[in-house]
């Protein structure tokens, strides 16, 4: 079983200390997104094939990487940088500090053990397609021999999604919009070409519909990159989320509404102010990462 830790809010940032208590016990327990029911994962050696992380910000989660690199299990680090204005992300790390992470994952763990999300692409005020191209490539360029493959995808906004976008731009009087596909695919295909020019493949997560021939599909809890990783083989079924993909089957073990970054197009929490109250509440010993799937 490949663990996903976490889609759904910022566990290396966040919940290290919760995450390394886990590994320890080797269970951990999750509400199910859908009625909250709590189920039993576990996390011993002979029950995980590896695990994927999802941040953006590692720093406090070197520790609990020791850990599970002594265990012997493999990891990848989806590490999501973009570099936007606060007016987008009012918590997250400058881009050099999070570019400086990636290289310095990279160098303990390997390429391989690396990808660098620019997730999602938010057309805005100020960020049109050509802001994105020089903004990707300074980024492609500082993480040249660091990172083979960069994800990215053009925001589609859920219902929730949409009302913090509105709310955060009509704080700062500004405007945000979803391009249509015949304008996002030469933005594609010129980050495409930037990717290559600095060792890296580009890859889209999930959206079919604004696939170019010079852009693939993202397998985001990829089992061959783990293996690569491993050094062995990694079964595992590609059993997608939604349409367009490609990820491996997996168990994820983080909660929606419990990051507290703050960024205004984030699918994974309706409420920042509850996300923040809901972090300030977490207790590391706790068996689950909150307290409604105890």
């Amino acid at each position: 079983m490949i663990v996903s830790a976490s889609y759904r809010t910022d566990i290396p940032a966040f919940y290290g200390e919760w995450f390394r208590e886990r590994l320890r016990a080797g269970h951990c327990m999750v509400a199910n997104p859908y009625g909250s029911r709590p189920y039993r994962v576990a996390l011993t050696a002979d029950a995980v094939d590896g695990f994927v992380f999802w941040t953006r910000n590692v720093a406090p989660f070197l520790p609990a990487l020791e850990e599970v690199t002594a265990r012997r299990l493999p990891f990848i680090v989806q590490y999501t940088a973009t570099g936007y204005p606060r007016e987008w992300e009012r918590a997250t790390l400058p881009a050099d500090a999070a570019i400086a992470q990636m290289r310095a994952l990279a160098t303990a763990y390997g390429q391989r053990a690396v990808v660098w999300r620019y997730d999602p692409i938010l057309f805005a005020d100020g960020m049109d397609a050509d802001w994105h191209r020089a903004t990707f490539r300074r980024m492609a360029q500082a993480l040249a021999g660091a990172v083979d493959e960069a994800v990215v995808s053009i925001l589609a906004p859920y219902r929730k999604t949409m009302r913090n976008l509105d709310r955060a731009a009509q704080h700062r009087g500004l405007a945000w919009r979803v391009p249509e596909p015949e304008e996002s695919a030469p933005l594609l295909g010129d980050l495409a070409q930037i990717a290559r020019e600095s060792g890296m493949r580009l890859t889209l997560c999930a959206q079919p519909d604004r696939l170019t021939k010079d852009v693939a599909s993202a397998a985001c809890i990829d089992a061959r990159r783990l293996s690569d990783v491993a050094g062995r083989d990694i079964m595992a079924r590609v059993k997608g989320n939604r349409p367009g993909c490609l990820c491996a089957e997996s168990r994820d073990i983080g909660r929606y509404d419990t990051c507290p970054h703050g960024c205004a197009y984030c699918y994974a929490v309706a409420d920042h102010d509850k996300a923040r109250r809901t972090h300030r509440a977490h207790d590391p010993a706790a068996e689950s990462l909150s307290p409604a799937a105890r």
